[in-house]
């Protein structure tokens, strides 16, 4: 389990919103997230001690989208703009390790979104060469993400809905952990 902070030092929290991403080195900053089918990309550099979250909505535009129109809550757009953000602070692609989640289908027999934005962004991260080190993708649950981006450490935590409009009650999935290795296990 990590330590907690002394009091005198506070955790910069941002929040990534549909449509965003976010790349730091700072210690102190941590980056969160609350998915459905949505997926979220955590990628950290371990010798860079850098990492990024990003949160796309879809994979890609449909093809009746006009071309040359930009639209920032595609997984095609977003992959690509956190590792550039990252290969611009200083970050290597083959240093890469990437944790994905989210991509619940949270209702029955509505378009299974949350399946192909998983399939999305496997494929994608496959195609860039970049590792694979943990995913909590499909089902569903929404989940809560927190990540630090600086070391890597990622903690997801399922949002379980009780019934429709009902509240939500928070369930561990996973808690933080210290990197071991050369690849961090969460």
């Amino acid at each position: 389990m990590l330590e907690p902070l002394p009091e005198t030092e506070r955790r910069n929290h941002a929040t990534v919103l549909q449509g965003q991403f976010r790349v730091s080195a700072s210690p102190v900053d941590e980056f969160g997230t609350v998915l459905g089918s949505c997926v979220a990309t955590c990628l950290h550099d371990p010798v860079a001690s850098l990492g990024g979250m990003n949160h796309f909505l879809l994979p890609k535009p449909l093809s009746e989208t006009e071309r040359g129109e930009v639209d920032v809550h595609y997984g095609v757009y977003l992959m690509e703009m956190l590792i550039n953000a990252m290969l611009a602070q200083g970050g290597r692609k083959q240093h890469m390790r990437a944790h994905l989640y989210g991509g619940a289908n949270l209702h029955r027999g509505m378009e299974r979104i949350g399946s192909a934005n998983a399939r999305f962004a496997r494929e994608f991260l496959q195609r860039e060469g970049i590792a694979l080190a943990r995913e909590d993708l499909g089902g569903s649950a929404a989940r809560r993400l927190d990540f630090r981006p600086a070391s890597g450490l990622v903690r997801c935590r399922r949002l379980d809905v009780l019934e429709p409009d009902a509240a939500v009650s928070l369930r561990p999935v996973l808690p933080w952990a210290e990197p071991r290795g050369e690849v961090e296990l969460f």
